[in-house]
């Protein structure tokens, strides 16, 4: 069986992404860090989301990005609510964060053996990050297979996006043709201490309308979380 490094945030992206690789035969080597988030409970999210999928390894790593600061995830940087979703670039932009996660998942796959990598971004329903486009995916291929030892030998690292072309619906509706229970996720940009998202920021809006879109009612809001 192949396996694949799969980026596991706990969100309903990264947990769909993961389930359609699972779905197409890889075995999957689920990593998660904890990068100074404020939205930390989605570690808490992520490691429901890797027991439900099953995978043979969930690793965790820390790599303080709030130290970095630029971002209203992770430095003290109110996050904004209630605007209109656009293509421009929010201050919730964390500075190189895919490039960060996704050069973890390269060393760990090339530790490991593992040529594919993957990852749950998206090109359509997105808060504009530019590290969330087509274009970026093919380029961090290309320097995969620059930059190891494995690539240089002749391993083909492959970066693999289901979600790309998706809208938020599409990924909700493939999620559920997969069995997946969203309730064990977590979306929000800043929860309220016990957890409760806010339903205001970008990532809770654009949640909402994927699941208002798709015609199905988010579990998360039936429980009253």
């Amino acid at each position: 069986m192949s396996e694949v490094v799969i980026l596991l945030s706990g969100g309903l992206d990264s947990y769909t992404a993961a389930a359609i690789l699972k779905a197409e035969g890889y075995q999957l080597n689920a990593l998660s860090v904890r990068y100074g988030q404020r939205h930390v409970r989605e570690l808490d999210a992520a490691r429901r989301v890797a027991s439900a999928l099953g995978v043979a390894r969930h690793f965790e790593l820390s790599v303080d990005l709030s130290r970095v600061g630029g971002s209203a995830l992770t430095a003290d940087i109110d996050v904004p609510k209630d605007r209109t979703i656009d293509q421009q670039i929010p201050v919730t932009y964390v500075p190189a964060r895919n490039t960060v996660l996704l050069s973890l998942a390269l060393a760990w796959a090339e530790a490991l053996g593992v040529n594919d990598i993957g990852i749950g971004a998206n090109a359509l329903d997105y808060s504009g990050y530019p590290d969330c486009r087509p274009e970026y995916m093919r380029a961090f291929e290309a320097l995969a297979n620059l930059a190891t030892k494995a690539g240089v030998e002749g391993t083909r690292f492959r970066i693999h996006a289901p979600l790309m072309q998706m809208s938020k619906a599409q990924i909700i509706e493939r999620g559920l043709s997969l069995g997946l229970d969203y309730a064990l996720t977590h979306s929000c940009y800043d929860p309220s201490d016990d957890g409760r998202p806010c339903g205001r920021c970008d990532s809770c809006v654009l949640r909402a309308k994927g699941f208002a879109d798709a015609g199905v009612r988010d579990p998360l809001a039936a429980a009253g979380r």
